[in-house]
């Protein structure tokens, strides 16, 4: 009926040790949003820092979770949804903000087509058995690319980054195969 401090002590660090892995997830979610916020406000650079700081956090918490073997499938779906905010909508708004408004219609269709394709790529990702092969494009790795492509804002021009979206768009949901390292 009472625990002892040791007790209380030990079940309280059980409890941490197993959401450690989903704050690392709820810390990417949080980079992802916050460079949101960047990007509306035109800062632009600091939304892109954020966007590849959420990337580390991603990296790391499924390492974390399969080191301390907390894998849970709670923490897959947290770590789906916090994906399509970090890289589906912030990398592609990125873009956006940088090239893409001045394409107007056709810009917001590619903008909004990446972005369906990133969550269908999670759902499915989300209810197939993985076997150490990736179908479709990661779509970390495709948002951090798309990211990427805000530093070649200066260099060429926007109709291009439209191609890549789609070409993203469609390998994220594609049925390549892609080994994990």
């Amino acid at each position: 009926m009472f625990m002892t401090a040791r007790e209380r002590v030990d079940s309280t660090v059980k409890k941490v040790k197993g959401q450690t892995a989903n704050i690392l997830t709820l810390v990417n979610l949080s980079l992802g949003a916050l460079a949101l916020m960047f990007i509306f406000k035109d800062d632009l650079k600091t939304g892109f820092i954020l966007i590849f700081l959420a990337g580390l956090f991603d990296r790391f918490d499924g390492m974390v979770a399969r080191k301390l073997n907390i894998e849970s499938e709670f923490g897959k779906q947290l770590d789906s949804l916090c994906d399509l905010i970090s890289f589906g909508i912030a990398p592609v708004f990125l873009l956006y903000q940088a090239s893409l408004f001045e394409y107007g219609v056709p810009g917001i269709i590619f903008t909004i087509l990446f972005i369906v394709c990133g969550a269908i790529r999670l759902a499915r990702f989300n209810i197939t058995e993985f076997t150490g092969s990736f179908v479709g494009v990661p779509i970390t790795v495709a948002g951090c690319l798309i990211a990427m492509c805000y530093l070649l804002t200066p260099f060429i021009p926007g109709y291009y980054f439209i191609f890549i979206l789609i070409a993203f768009s469609f390998l994220m949901i594609s049925s390549i195969s892609i080994q994990k390292r």
